[in-house]
């Protein structure tokens, strides 16, 4: 199953609708919506400007494939990325200083 089928098939669940639902409202067969949701059919830019009106979507945050658990799990990781990088940053510089203080004693001989 294609991306965007499953979230066509996600908001379909979300809105508590079955596949008969969705397909009368889209004016549609239902064999030919569960193509739509198993990625068998290559849906065209008006069918899936009336799919995303359906769900009160943009046309754009349908065909989005990334989902908001998602973005949240890559967020988290750029986080924890983030206080490793600034935390070896601090290494870096307390080595800096160690190295520095080394060459003056050294250089005061």
């Amino acid at each position: 199953m294609n991306a965007l089928g499953k979230k066509i098939r996600l908001l379909r669940h979300q809105k508590g609708w079955s596949q008969e639902d969705v397909a009368k409202r889209l004016d549609i067969s239902i064999p030919a919506f569960s193509k739509i949701e198993t990625g068998i059919t290559d849906v065209n830019l008006s069918r899936l400007n009336q799919i995303s009106k359906l769900f009160g979507l943009s046309l754009v945050q349908l065909l989005s494939t990334t989902d908001s658990e998602e973005e949240k799990q890559i967020q988290d990781e750029i986080n924890v990325l983030s206080k490793k990088l600034q935390s070896r940053d601090s290494e870096v510089i307390d080595l800096q200083k160690k190295v520095i203080d080394l060459y003056e004693q050294l250089h005061k001989k």
